[in-house]
């Protein structure tokens, strides 16, 4: 009778695919962070003031780490944990859709594209695509780039926003940041693109360069949650907006964007 018993439920566990005692996708993750008391979430680890690896402590740190933790500390209470998970460009969605992560902050754009196959929530970040180039170019705007060749990184927006604007220029992809930068300082490319927070991470990182071409398109960032996770999204949304009424989010952007060259981080103030 044990044994007949046992193998009823090793069959039952079988049909609900994803195994007893794991989530499945239908599930409430609202739910299921609740019960855990923590968030899991998908974070850059090499995009400088966003999300990138001290090398000292092996810790992620900048403003969607900080983001995370904050939100997470409105939806779970003070006692509720962030933990996080290393993701690139490439990897954001399927990390998610395969719940390794509850969620993803990694400068990720909302799209319509990205919206068939995940959700979002409201935008908690404003930012615009820009170009960096050695200090030295002569490229001061995508009017420039006919001819040129221009880095991006595989899986981000950026790619395609830049076969729009400068047709006629040749894009190399690459898997990251470091290797895309790489690239351009052993001038694979005359120029790498993406949003300018990013970018002007870049800058700080590597002097010789700077960021130019104003911003040629408009990119909210979203943090990223699984189809149908309403629920979820919502208390993110909520947790966003206590950040702003209560300056939470005006000192995280001060913290981070503030003592950059050239960037206007006052412009990305909200109430």
């Amino acid at each position: 009778m044990k044994k007949k018993f046992w193998l009823i439920s090793l069959m039952a566990c079988i049909f609900l695919v994803s195994g007893c005692g794991k989530s499945t996708n239908n599930q409430s993750v609202l739910k299921d962070v609740q019960q855990a008391n923590t968030i899991t979430w998908g974070v850059k680890g090499d995009v400088k003031l966003f999300g990138l690896i001290d090398v000292h402590d092996g810790q992620q740190k900048g403003f969607d780490v900080d983001m995370a933790k904050h939100i997470t500390k409105h939806i779970l209470g003070p006692k509720g944990r962030a933990e996080f998970v290393t993701t690139t460009s490439q990897s954001r969605i399927p990390l998610l859709k395969n719940r390794n992560v509850d969620a993803v902050i990694a400068t990720m754009t909302i799209t319509p594209e990205r919206k068939k196959v995940i959700s979002f929530s409201k935008s908690y970040f404003d930012a615009g695509q820009s170009l960096l180039v050695p200090k030295n170019s002569k490229i001061k705007s995508t009017k420039d780039l006919s001819g040129k060749t221009v880095i991006g990184v595989v899986g981000a927006n950026s790619v395609q926003n830049i076969k729009k604007v400068a047709p006629k220029a040749k894009i190399i992809e690459l898997q990251d940041y470091a290797q895309a930068m790489n690239a351009l300082k052993s001038k694979q490319g005359d120029a790498l693109t993406t949003d300018n927070g990013i970018l002007f991470g870049l800058a700080v990182q590597n002097p010789g360069y700077e960021v130019r071409g104003g911003t040629f398109t408009v990119e909210p960032y979203g943090v990223a949650v699984d189809k149908g996770q309403t629920a979820f999204a919502e208390a993110v949304d909520k947790a966003v907006l206590e950040m702003q009424h209560n300056g939470e989010y005006n000192r995280l952007i001060k913290k981070w964007f503030g003592d950059v060259p050239g960037f206007k981080y006052k412009e990305l103030y909200r109430q």
